[in-house]
Parts: C-alpha cells; structure tokens; sequence
C-alpha cells in the first residue's frame, strides 16, 4: 500500500512506530504531485525543503523525542495562505515573486505539530471566482473527471487531497471555498466559526469573511487538522474572549433536531435533491427528528457580492494599471464593479448580513443543525462562463452564485460554522456534497455529527 493512501491519522502512528519514514512518505507525496501533473493541483511544489523537513523529522523519531500529532505527515496549503519562505502568489501575477517572512497562523501551528509542507496548491487570482483557473498557473482539473470543474477557490487544495497527494490541506473560504470544491471532488472541508481559526491576513479584522480550514478525505482527519490549527489568538478581535462554549459530542443521531434545506430560493438537480434526501431520511432512520425549512439565501447575492467586489477594489484596484494585461479579465471586472458601489451599498450589505445573522440564530435555537447540499448541482463543465448564466438539469437557473451555491456564502456573511461532506454521487459518478451549518463554537459538534453521518452512509453503501 503506497503510503500516501493511508489517512493522516495512520500514516502519522506508523511513522511514530518506526513502521514508515518521514522521508518515504514526502517522496510518496512528491511522486504522486509528479504523476498526476495534468491534474494542476500546485503552483509552488517544494521538494528540497520538504525532504530537508523529512529528514530532520525522522532524526527525531529515531531520538525518541517528543513528537507531535502530525509529525512527518505532509501536507499542503492553498497559495493565498502565507508560508515563511515559500512564495506566496495569490494566484496573481501582482505578488508572482512574494516571499513571506511569516507563516499564517494556521501554517504555524501545522508546522508545530510536526506536519511537513510539499507545496503550495491553485488558486483563482485571490479566490474571486468560481473557476479554478489563473493566467500566471493555467487551469487546475477535477480529478474524478476532468470535463468538470473541482470548484474553487481552493481548487488545488482538494484536488491534491482527492488525489493523494497528501491526506491533508489548508484551504481558505471566502463565500464556500472550501466546501465547494470538497463537494466537487468528494472531500470534507470545514469553514469554522469566525476567530476559531485566526487568520490574521484579512485585511479588515472587524468585518472579516475570509476564513482558513482543514480539507482531508474523511471526517476524522479534518478533525485531526483541525485540532492543531484552532484556537484563539488575542490579535484577532475575535479571539479576546475566553474558552469556547461546546457542546457535548452527541453518541448518536437519536434525538437530533434537524433543519433540512433542499432549497434556498434556487433550482435544484433532481439527482443532488435524490441523493442529498437520502441522506438525511438515513439521518430519519437513525433518529433524527427532520422539518423543512424556508429560507431565501439567494436574495443574499447582490449584498454578498458588493462585499466582495469592494474589498476587491480597496485591495487589487491600485495594482490594475501596472498588471491589467496580466491579471485575469474577471478580476479586472470585478474590481470596476466595486469602485462603482457607493459607502451606503457597503452599509446596506451590512445590515443584509446582520438580518441574516439574527435569522440563522432563532432558526438554530429550535434545531441543533442546518442541512443542506453543499451545491444545488453536481460539478460544472469546466468551462463554464463564470460571469454568465448556468444551466442545472438542462434548464436556465441564474448566475453561478445564486444558482450554484447560495447555501454557502450566508455563513461566511454571518460566522457561522459549516461544513461540506460526500453524500453520494451522480449518475455520471460525479461527487455530491451535503453541507452541516451549526450555532458559533459548534465546529467540533458539526465535526462529530459528520462522523455519525459518514458511517451511515457508508453503511448504506456498503
């Protein structure tokens, strides 16, 4: 068995066992990035230091030091997160030579838990759409089937975990980032409650939306990931406060109050409605007590994009003269988008999000959970035009945004906790996710009903 078809959780007690090496598994990792090049899942791949990490790694192991949690497992990080002395690039032609001093916090404290980083993975130019794609890397394929789209913006981050190289990334999430490409090539990736993850980078601390999380195969090694990476840090004005509250990991599903949303004002696939049902009428089988809700996420769309395409212009508008011609045309648009909308546009989109914030809240003191799928159709054509309008079962739905995935980008609007898990798959064997929205600090509670729900699943399955 190659080494990189362990889980991290497996591949980390072997190399604490002295049954596998560091060395052998950052060369398996190494390997696969080689092997599946067409795949385009890294833009920086950093062989020599990752075998220097490795080797340092397996000295202590033979010492019998104390090691961490991940020590010696490799990984990766979406190339909008910084790494100490790795490039840094954004995805843009704008910081193509950027090299940073500091690692993220997330990257830290990865680094800490003896975890070794192979590369940078692809990214959109600073994640502003929904196709994996940049003019400074090219296009980064789904490795299910590369007609399709392995969603974005952390593209590369679950293409490299679908396809073993490396059992966990770092991604970032800035309207379902994560969770998007996770349910498009049949991954788990977790959005955790705002602060939970510090991630100091975002320029605007107070109203950030932008968030870092875990990516992995199964639900036990986001958990893993995650464990390392969270935690308050008193220069995130989120992360003043003291210990978070939690609640219990529930045994089982019996008894758990379940709000189901098939739709948000949006079209579904029949196929993504068949298969995300089943699920949760296993959840039913299990005990769980399910009620339709009625919420309008769609609506959101314009105030999520006035947010967005702002903080694009605050950020990317000074740099358009130098770089215009080799910055992607999207990009470029979104940023004259955004000098156009006026200081009460950023206000309204505000109070959209403040609306939402209190909605999501009294939904969630009746239910312990939100369930919906990650995305109301399985994976897009890869060229699929980002800006236009999309088709889902053959008829016109909308723009990519609200038509695609307007169950993800609420939560970012508003901190919740979500996550996307694989729920199944379409009739072509395209991955389906189903995403779990929680109360804030309820990351490990969504983590451990996750795990209740992959073994049913996979049970059903079996």
């Amino acid at each position: 068995m190659d080494l990189m078809d362990h889980n991290a959780r497996d591949l980390a007690v072997l190399i604490r066992n002295k049954k596998a090496s560091p060395v052998e598994a950052v060369r398996s990792a190494l390997d696969r990035i080689e092997g599946r090049r067409e795949l385009n899942a890294f833009i920086t791949v950093t062989g020599e230091q990752a075998l220097e990490a490795a080797r340092q790694a397996e000295a202590a192991v033979m010492k019998g030091e104390m090691l961490g949690p991940l020590h010696g497992v490799p990984y990766s990080v979406k190339d909008l997160t910084l790494t100490a002395g790795v490039r840094t690039t954004m995805g843009s032609a704008i910081y193509e030579d950027f090299v940073p001093k500091e690692d993220a916090v997330a990257v830290a404290r990865a680094k800490a838990a003896g975890a070794i980083l192979i590369g940078k993975t692809t990214t959109p130019e600073f994640g502003h759409k929904q196709v994996a794609a940049a003019p400074i890397f090219g296009r980064t394929l789904n490795p299910i089937d590369p007609r399709y789209t392995p969603g974005a913006s952390s593209s590369g981050a679950a293409v490299a975990v679908a396809a073993g190289m490396g059992s966990l990334a770092l991604g970032t999430d800035g309207g379902g980032s994560i969770r998007i490409p996770a349910s498009c090539c049949g991954i788990v990736g977790l959005k955790a409650t705002l602060g939970v993850v510090p991630n100091l980078q975002a320029p605007d601390l107070f109203s950030a939306n932008s968030f870092t999380g875990p990516m992995a195969r199964d639900v036990a090694d986001t958990q893993l990931l995650f464990d390392v990476i969270k935690g308050f840090d008193l220069r995130d004005p989120y992360g003043l406060g003291g210990p978070m509250p939690r609640r219990a990991a529930p045994a089982s599903l019996r008894g758990l109050r379940v709000a189901w949303l098939p739709t948000a004002g949006n079209r579904v696939d029949p196929e993504v409605e068949a298969v995300t049902t089943a699920a949760v009428r296993a959840m039913e089988r299990e005990g769980a007590i399910v009620e339709d809700v009625p919420l309008n996420f769609v609506s959101l769309e314009r105030h999520f994009l006035v947010v967005l395409q702002s903080m694009l212009a605050a950020r990317v508008g000074a740099n358009l003269e130098r770089f215009g011609a080799r910055l992607d045309p999207t990009l470029i648009d979104a940023v004259q988008k955004g000098r156009r909308h006026s200081a009460v546009d950023l206000h309204d989109a505000t109070f959209a999000k403040t609306r939402c914030f209190g909605e999501l809240q009294a939904l969630l003191d009746r239910f312990d959970v939100l369930v919906s799928p990650t995305v109301s159709a399985p994976p897009l054509p890869i060229d699929m035009d980002v800006s236009g309008e999309i088709e889902i079962a053959g008829r016109p739905a909308g723009t990519v945004r609200g038509a695609w995935y307007p169950y993800t980008y609420p939560m970012n609007l508003t901190g919740h906790p979500a996550l996307s898990m694989p729920c199944g798959r379409s009739s072509n064997g395209l991955p389906i996710g189903l995403q779990l929205a929680g109360r804030w600090y309820d990351d490990d509670y969504l983590l451990a009903i996750a795990g209740l729900i992959e073994r049913v699943i996979d049970q059903a399955s079996a």
